[in-house]
């Protein structure tokens, strides 16, 4: 564990960001320094020691208190029940990216059912992908082998915020 002292560098320290945890230990959110703090110094939350790479010494008259990267919310944050979203234009076109499946055209974007309403396919998040006119109109009323189209992603439904955060966050803690 290091500690950072920034006595003469303190707006270096104030630009930092601190990783919050529900008290569940779900990764929640990056904030700044300054709400850490605020969030240490009135119990709301606690630090969490992941041989933590950086430690902020804060100095105030009355306290020295020790910021790592990460810290624990100590109360329940009323952490919402997450439903997964509607299979609609908007989120589609969100999940794809605004890119066609097929080309990765991002002009003239339709939805396209992988496997047609026709042959049994349904309006689910794994059988509906963006696609540009040409492409939906050169698989007609076709599945991506038969019309020799393959995708470029398999689609899914969204992941949970949390876990899309927390992928997010190990990926730059890789780094």
């Amino acid at each position: 564990m290091t500690v950072a002292k920034h006595r003469s560098s303190s707006e270096s320290v104030l630009q930092q960001s601190v990783v919050v945890f529900s008290k569940n230990y779900l990764p929640m959110a990056r904030i700044n320094i300054k709400r850490a703090v605020t969030l240490l110094v009135t119990g709301r939350a606690e630090p969490l020691d992941f041989a933590t790479k950086r430690v902020w010494e804060i100095r105030s008259p009355s306290i020295v208190l020790y910021v790592p990267d990460q810290i624990r919310l100590t109360f329940a944050s009323g952490e919402r029940t997450w439903k997964v979203p509607p299979v609609n234009r908007r989120e589609v076109l969100r999940r794809d990216h605004h890119s066609c499946q097929y080309c990765g055209s991002t002009k003239h974007l339709t939805l396209d059912h992988v496997l047609p309403l026709s042959k049994g396919g349904k309006h689910s998040w794994d059988n509906v992908v963006t696609a540009c006119e040409r492409c939906n109109q050169a698989k007609g009323d076709r599945t991506p082998d038969q019309a020799n189209m393959p995708l470029r992603n398999k689609p899914k439904a969204p992941m949970h915020p949390s876990v899309a955060f927390a992928e997010q966050f190990w990926k730059v803690g890789e780094g």
